[in-house]
């Protein structure tokens, strides 16, 4: 028995979602993870005001509407009229929601005054967050650590929320861990750094009217849904990538709903339709297939269709023929058991 959610009509449901990742949760792997549930809140990575107002808008915001709803977008930056501009485009292109990155630890994104450096300056965040909001409809929200370096105090924490809640934000995303802003790498804050959810449950306890959403470390539906007694949301982020087979009975668990599928064959078979249209648009296979690794993971055959991507789709040629000819390794490793 989860917790009552606050109420906050024409939001997207976040009971559970796919975090946004670098290199990672592009639209091609938000399709396939769509083909595996249809409640899920997808994020695509973050991507950065300047590359949005100063780059090509087009490539870093479009995506396969209407079929990848609900879908966030991750916004990088600090500049609270340049986010609010941003935020118009965002709203503009369709998005379900617009999320500020206050949690990523790389130096590249801190030189630029982005990500988890900000947790150092909730007042600057408060001006970001009522700059988006005074530009949109959207909702607007935190995706944030626990701490960065020796500010690691619950009482930083909330600190931190409250200052942001005052400028209008009611759902904040929370990464169980602090971040260590020099020293480690991104990698390394994703793992060194201990988890620590007693201090996210505390939270939403101290802001009860905030819908809190739980991130970091969790691997499987039975830790979802027990986070669920004590937050509002879960955020799972690489191991739904490295598992997607974990996603498929995400509609039926956690939404009370219909899984679009239970054999992962079917699934592909279905996501081919859009891996042609890619292929006829003159994209390239291994920039989807890279998302299909872990497709059969711990099934048998698994490892012979991860190698005959590895070594097939990046060459010249590669067609659908290359995708279906992976697939029949594992149907024939079916047959044989």
């Amino acid at each position: 028995m989860s917790i009552p959610a606050p109420f906050f009509p024409d939001q997207p449901n976040r009971r559970f979602s796919i975090a946004p990742m670098m290199d990672w949760t592009d639209k091609h792997y938000r399709t396939f993870a769509r083909h595996l549930t249809r409640h899920t809140l997808l994020y695509t990575e973050m991507v950065t005001t300047g590359a949005i107002l100063h780059g090509d808008a087009e490539r870093h915001l479009s995506f396969n509407a209407p079929f990848e709803h609900p879908i966030a977008v991750q916004l990088g930056g600090s500049n609270p009229n340049e986010l609010a501009k941003a935020a118009k485009l965002c709203e503009a292109y369709g998005y379900d929601e617009i999320n500020l990155n206050v949690g990523c630890p790389s130096d590249r994104v801190q030189n630029n005054m982005i990500g988890a450096c900000l947790m150092a300056h909730p007042e600057l965040v408060a001006e970001c967050v009522a700059a988006m909001k005074s530009a949109t409809s959207l909702p607007v929200t935190v995706k944030h650590r626990i701490g960065i370096d020796d500010q690691d105090s619950y009482d930083f924490l909330v600190r931190f929320v409250d200052i942001v809640k005052s400028a209008g934000c009611s759902t904040f995303i929370a990464h169980a861990r602090k971040a260590i802003l020099s020293g480690l790498s991104p990698k390394e804050n994703r793992e060194i750094p201990p988890l620590d959810y007693s201090r996210v449950y505390q939270l939403k306890k101290d802001f009860s009217d905030l819908e809190i959403i739980i991130n970091g470390g969790i691997k499987t539906l039975d830790e979802a849904e027990a986070h669920l007694e004590y937050v509002d949301g879960v955020m799972v982020g690489r191991e739904a990538y490295g598992n997607p087979t974990m996603l498929m009975d995400v509609d039926r668990r956690l939404f009370n709903g219909q899984n679009p599928s239970s054999e992962m064959w079917a699934v592909l078979e279905e996501y081919t339709a859009y891996v042609e249209r890619h292929l006829e648009n003159g994209g390239k296979l291994n920039h989807i297939t890279r998302h299909l690794l872990g497709a059969f993971n711990g099934i048998p055959g698994g490892r012979k269709f991860r190698r005959h991507l590895s070594e097939n789709a990046t060459r010249a040629g590669a067609s659908l023929i290359t995708l279906r000819d992976a697939i029949a390794l594992v149907e024939r490793n079916q047959d044989q058991a």
